[in-house]
């Protein structure tokens, strides 16, 4: 046996215990990953996880090379902890995990849109750590007429995020006023409630992570009618790319009902080659993962197997390209992705092991 199939590695995704027992090669989540590594000469092994059964799952990995985990930040109502003490104990090991929680709470947070919003890629952004702060901040900048996203730390599916703007009927904004809501959540639309109805809203998401929730207030990007792309990156380097033409948060069209907004539509994945966003790619790679790397203290062997980094587009340049502006970076759970993510991802593990 080579040294290369010796090795074991893991794909750890969220089930149920029926799921786990019915999980054999051949119906497994992420075959292109498998794959991947089949091609490499290395089987990797499916691994089913849920709270309800963690200690089977530490056994199944204690001693693995390398753990890949696929788990949303809340997966049917529980959160990440019990399996974030599962991955730091087994990295602690030697197992080399990925992606690690330390690196998650770095990256994979909407508090990266604050602290690297000096790059190239940020914008007008703030952080709120406290609904009460919320109440002293927000109502300043909707009375300037601006219109606000708001989103909460972590979470996903459009889940907490919030278009928010003054009603047509307001002037200076307060508690009392009316205000014109849109949740990216899929099947809600835009709805007209008062300000202070719209805090209580967003009370439940300073309370979540035990208390440490926070909420960040973007500025709303003109151009999101345009879509959105996605970066998919494998370790520091762009291997595909996701387009989408029409997003959540995309407006009805002036005067008509909320409700006639066009749908999201599905995003199209792309290889890394591609031409229209070469220069995307350059920027990524070369200037502003580099440097968001060192604001966040992550080294090049800390950064994920697999994340993406979304960007909306921002006002065209002097020269006439388009500028980009970060809306999220996505580590917890990064799937679907270009089928030209897979290879990459298989040979840096293996790498990263060696």
């Amino acid at each position: 046996m080579s040294m290369t199939s010796a090795k074991r590695i893991g794909i750890l995704y969220y089930g149920d215990l029926e799921m786990r027992r019915q999980t054999t090669r051949e119906n497994v989540r992420l075959p292109n990953i498998f794959e991947a590594f089949e091609a490499l000469g290395v089987e990797a092994q499916p691994v089913v996880y849920n709270d309800a059964f963690c200690d089977e799952v530490k056994q199944q990995v204690s001693g693995m090379d390398a753990v890949l985990t696929w788990v949303n930040p809340i997966e049917d109502g529980c959160d990440r902890t019990m399996l974030d003490a599962l991955l730091r104990d087994l990295a602690a090991d030697g197992t080399y995990v990925s992606t690690h929680p330390d690196t998650i709470l770095k990256l994979g947070t909407k508090e990266v849109l604050v602290r690297t919003r000096e790059l190239g890629w940020g914008c007008d952004t703030h952080l709120y750590a406290s609904i009460d702060d919320m109440r002293r901040e927000l109502p300043a900048r909707l009375s300037r007429g601006e219109v606000r996203v708001l989103k909460q730390s972590r979470g996903q599916s459009g889940a907490g995020v919030w278009r928010l703007e003054r009603d047509a009927s307001s002037g200076s904004v307060s508690g009392g006023s009316l205000v014109r809501a849109h949740h990216a959540k899929s099947g809600c639309s835009e709805e007209v409630l008062t300000l202070d109805e719209f805090f209580d809203r967003c009370t439940p998401y300073f309370a979540a992570q035990g208390g440490r929730g926070c909420m960040i207030d973007q500025v709303y990007q003109p151009r999101l009618p345009e879509g959105m792309v996605r970066c998919y990156l494998v370790k520091g380097k762009v291997e595909g790319f996701g387009r989408q033409e029409i997003v959540a948060l995309h407006p009805a069209a002036p005067g008509a009902p909320p409700e006639s907004a066009p749908k999201p539509t599905k995003r199209h994945y792309h290889p890394g080659t591609m031409s229209e966003f070469h220069r995307l790619k350059h920027l990524v790679e070369n200037e502003w993962v580099p440097a968001a790397q060192k604001i966040l203290h992550i080294n090049a062997t800390d950064l994920p197997m697999l994340w993406d980094c979304d960007f909306m587009f921002g006002p065209k340049e002097a020269d006439g390209h388009d500028s980009y502006v970060l809306c999220e970076i996505n580590v917890s759970c990064v799937s679907p992705f270009p089928e030209s993510a897979a290879g990459p991802l298989a040979a840096a593990v293996m790498e990263q092991i060696a």
